[in-house]
């Protein structure tokens, strides 16, 4: 019984160590509106981010949308007989949920990571009159985005602000994300790179 206990114990106090370290990553910092919303890119998770962004849309949180291409293609299409890119995807997700065309920018630079893309926004930046510009990422990757952002754009007079995805669509909620093989993919892999962003840039 004694050593039940035990392992019970260390069982609880590791969930509690793991539920709190996913809960750590995420960060909101809304804006009541914002001249654009930015959806950064994600081939793996570009569905929610594109509804969560369109559901924003819709709520009168910004008139435009602005995605980034990070030039990779998901699977075959058999309507269109090829393999879309995934900010295609994107665009296809926003215009199913109500987004008008017009609102709909794609910056097809290609982009190798949230660095890439805060550098890319900040000369987009430049040529518009944008005061503000809200992220819209998957939860676990939004508190790494937002410090990238804030420190590309700073001397700017551009406020930024991040809504991350509410967890439950295609990333695991932190009570049991290590029970995904995406969850892996995610939680630990994001601390890995928080320590490299922090230590590069």
């Amino acid at each position: 019984m004694r050593r039940l206990s035990v392992a019970f114990l260390l069982l609880a106090i590791l969930w509690l160590v793991a539920w709190g370290g996913a809960r750590s990553l995420i960060v909101r910092e809304p804006l009541e509106r914002a001249d654009a919303i930015v959806i950064l890119s994600g081939s793996a998770a570009i569905t929610e981010r594109a509804t969560y962004a369109a559901q924003l849309y819709r709520e009168g949180k910004s008139a435009k949308i602005i995605l980034t291409n990070d030039n990779v293609q998901g699977g075959w299409s058999q309507a269109e007989q090829r393999n879309p890119y995934s900010f295609e995807k994107g665009v296809a997700v926003l215009r199913a949920g109500g987004v008008l065309e017009s609102a709909i920018e794609v910056i097809r630079q290609p982009v190798s990571g949230t660095h890439d893309e805060a550098v890319l926004l900040r000369e987009y930046c430049k040529g518009k009159s944008f005061n503000s510009i809200l992220l819209v990422t998957s939860a676990y990757h939004s508190r790494r985005a937002l410090w990238t952002f804030k420190r590309e754009f700073r001397g700017t007079a551009i406020q930024i602000g991040v809504e991350p995805v509410p967890t439950g669509f295609q990333t695991p909620k932190p009570l049991a994300w290590w029970l995904h093989s995406r969850g892996w993919m995610m939680v630990p892999a994001e601390y890995l790179k928080i320590i490299a962003y922090r230590l590069r840039f």
